[in-house]
């Protein structure tokens, strides 16, 4: 049988291990809130730049259109000219 004694240690061990993991569990939760806070900044972060990129691709779209446009009927042009010229020839 176990004595009172042998029973209060294995007690007193055992409420120090409970203290010991309750701290280290009270840390890891502080620290996963820290992290959290962090990749929410993070994300944030993140869906900024890409609204900005977007925005920046759109500028660009938005500028290079005329002028393929523009590549496009001068290219019909000289299509066209080449038409006239084969119908002048024949």
């Amino acid at each position: 049988m176990i004595s009172i004694l042998q029973f209060k240690a294995s007690n007193t061990a055992m409420e120090r291990q409970n203290s010991e993991l309750y701290l280290r569990n009270c840390q890891i939760m502080m620290e996963n809130e820290r992290l959290r806070k962090k990749a929410q900044r993070l994300n944030q972060e993140n869906q900024a730049l890409l609204s900005e990129l977007r925005r920046k691709l759109a500028a660009i779209n938005a500028k290079r259109k005329p002028e393929f446009e523009g590549d496009m009927g001068s290219s019909s042009a000289s299509d066209q000219m080449e038409a006239n010229k084969r119908q002048a020839l024949e």
